[in-house]
């Protein structure tokens, strides 16, 4: 199986971050979370369609052949796409994270009407995966014999995402399920994270529940990991006052552009995701997600720390 596309450093592009997982393990949720809409019929995505790939911007809609030649779709339509012919679906939608990667939101892996050969081509040019497993049943057979085949590097950049933690109704249920898997993955993701996504996009502007859900510690490492995948791409970070127009206010005009310079090429090694993050106040300077204010609580000073804080809005407003 070829190597992911950021193991190629001639090739130029945002992260590609794959979203993987068996049927019901909330893929599709997790999509709409990160970009802030729904992408497709949440349904329709997960049991009638070959894989979405998801761009910024505002193109119609195309379907890519297994020859790698685009054809025209109707989302209108969805039952027409030919599945046995259709490698993927491009969609673009102005969301401010596809800004920063693209998005490939994949069926189940146990879905019968998609040949296991197309996600294991598509997979090849993804550079990271966010695996989604079903806390109820974390971490099955079949999951694991999937993962088994994947490019071995795709590892150290990669997470799993327990899903549905609410549906464990006791902490000692939830502590269980957490060491169990982490201990029979040992090794091969960068990091476990438990989550609970419904609780998240009912979170709203409750920084409490928003914490409580699992979802800022897991869009804190996503973030870490764009940018870094950014960095090994040779990207350089978007204008803020592009992606986040509504807050040029808080912005003096030197500090709405400051990207993060192209690194040398070399591996992500895991390690470094593996790191027990350290406090907010103890890393100065770092990227601190602004993400939802408790009520009450005063507005972020008019200058923030680093340009690259606002970026982090988008991984909670889409």
């Amino acid at each position: 199986m070829p190597r992911p596309a950021c193991a190629e450093a001639a090739i130029s592009h945002r992260p590609r971050i794959a979203i993987m997982g068996e049927f019901s393990a909330g893929k599709s949720t997790l999509t709409n979370l990160l970009i802030g809409s729904d992408a497709l019929p949440v349904k329709v995505t997960a049991t009638h369609l070959p894989p979405v790939w998801l761009s910024h911007g505002n193109a119609t809609p195309r379907g890519v052949g297994l020859d790698d030649v685009e054809f025209d779709i109707d989302l209108a339509n969805l039952s027409t796409i030919p599945l046995e012919r259709t490698q993927f679906l491009r969609v673009e939608r102005p969301a401010g994270v596809l800004e920063l990667c693209d998005i490939i939101d994949f069926p189940g892996i146990s879905d019968p009407n998609m040949p296991a050969e197309i996600w294991q081509r598509l997979i090849a040019r993804a550079d990271a995966v966010i695996w989604c497993s079903h806390a109820v049943q974390a971490w099955r057979q079949s999951e694991a014999a999937v993962w088994d085949v994947m490019p071995p590097e795709l590892r150290e950049r990669s997470f799993l995402l327990l899903t549905r933690m609410d549906k464990l109704t006791s902490e000692r249920d939830r502590r269980r399920v957490l060491a169990r898997v982490r201990h029979e993955t040992d090794g091969l993701f960068a990091q476990v994270f438990p989550v609970s996504l419904t609780e998240a996009l009912a979170a709203g502007d409750d920084a409490s529940a928003w914490e409580q859900s699992g979802a800022r510690a897991f869009m804190d490492a996503l973030l870490d990991l764009v940018m870094t995948l950014s960095k090994l791409l040779g990207r350089e970070i978007p204008a803020v006052s592009a992606i986040n127009p509504a807050d040029d206010d808080q912005w003096d005009e030197e500090d709405e552009f400051m990207p993060i310079r192209p690194a040398t090429i070399e591996p992500l090694h895991g390690s470094r995701l593996k790191q027990a993050a350290p406090t907010e106040a103890a890393r100065p300077g770092r990227i601190v997600p602004r993400r939802v204010h408790a009520k009450g609580t005063a507005r972020r000073p008019p200058r923030p720390q680093a340009p690259e804080d606002e970026l982090a809005d988008i991984f909670r407003q889409g």
